[in-house]
């Protein structure tokens, strides 16, 4: 693989579930920049209409100048909730404000309470959600390129003004969630990267097999697809204390145990050492983009874990260099 260097980035806390009584949540901005001294090198910001938090464009847009070189990215943004010709125009503004930073992760959603209600909320059918995702990144992409009408199958615009073009041609970079034998598929086949949460580095890897030979069949390089990686990650004494840590911010962002959580999504917990491990067992199974969220609630907490996790950074970075020297890249 000829994979590029390895990116660190945080998913900062938008959701007033992760916030204290006092904290204010223009705090964000400055943990933002924090977050860019200490080193990382991307900021996330997740989508939801579950819970109250910053609506994700517009946290991006108040980072966007008061930050400098570091990737703004959203983890998961979710189109359907948006007109899908605004979104292509706020995704362009952005990408010109951050002089080219932006990067987006979509994803269509999830069955139950973090998904279905939401597409009413929307007035959008849930059948066919996919094709309709993937339909909306497809005319994003020809609006960015100046296209005056688009003719899909489910999204239909003729007569389309002069739209807000982005500060890189063709646009930012577009990634896609999921892990589903369909959704490597389609990774493989349009999409400029990967951001699932395996619980298990195995499982990635394994992934990103299959997202590579979909790139293969497309006549796409795997070098122009991401490898990243959504985990959440706390780092305390010992995997005991940082696992009760971890459990009350499962209970209070999700209302479920972590048992239940890290059935489905990555979670590390335990001392940095201990988390370097894990972590590095991502990178050794193809992650070349870490999106941490960091597993504390109230912003002072948020800032202990952002800079016990930037500690990390060397570490992981070189546990990155090895696995791609190792791949011949």
């Amino acid at each position: 693989m000829n994979i590029a260097a390895m990116d660190i980035g945080v998913l900062l806390p938008t959701g007033t579930a992760q916030w204290g009584p006092a904290d204010d949540p223009r705090e964000l901005v400055a943990l933002g920049r924090r977050a860019e001294r200490l080193g990382f090198s991307s900021l996330f910001v997740n989508d939801s209409l579950v819970s109250p938090r910053i609506e994700a464009l517009t946290m991006l847009a108040a980072l966007a100048p008061a930050t400098e070189n570091v990737t703004l990215g959203t983890a998961a943004l979710m189109p359907f909730l948006r007109r899908p010709v605004q979104a292509a125009q706020s995704l362009a503004s952005i990408d010109l404000l951050s002089g080219g930073r932006l990067t987006v992760a979509v994803g269509a959603g999830f069955p139950g309470r973090f998904g279905r209600p939401l597409y009413a909320l929307s007035e959008l059918p849930w059948g066919r959600r996919f094709a309709r995702l993937d339909e909306t990144v497809a005319l994003w992409r020809a609006l960015w390129d100046g296209a005056g009408a688009f003719h899909g199958e489910i999204l239909r615009f003729a007569d389309i003004p002069p739209m807000t073009r982005p500060f890189r041609p063709g646009g930012p970079p577009v990634w896609l969630g999921g892990a589903t034998p369909a959704a490597l598929a389609r990774t493989g086949r349009m999409y400029d990267g990967w951001l699932p949460y395996p619980p298990e580095p195995a499982d990635y890897a394994s992934g990103l097999r299959g997202i590579h030979r979909a790139a293969a069949d497309a006549g796409r390089s795997a070098a122009d697809i991401t490898p990243a990686l959504f985990v959440s990650v706390r780092i305390d004494d010992d995997v005991e204390t940082g696992r009760r840590a971890l459990c009350g911010y499962a209970r209070a962002t999700y209302g479920m145990p972590l048992e239940e959580l890290e059935k489905i999504q990555a979670v590390v917990a335990g001392s940095a050492g201990q988390v370097r491990e894990r972590l590095g067992q991502y990178v050794a199974a193809g992650v070349r983009h870490l999106v941490v969220r960091l597993g504390a609630l109230g912003l002072p907490a948020q800032r202990d874990q952002l800079e016990r996790v930037a500690d990390l950074i060397p570490a992981v970075r070189a546990a990155a260099d090895h696995a791609s020297r190792s791949d011949g890249s």
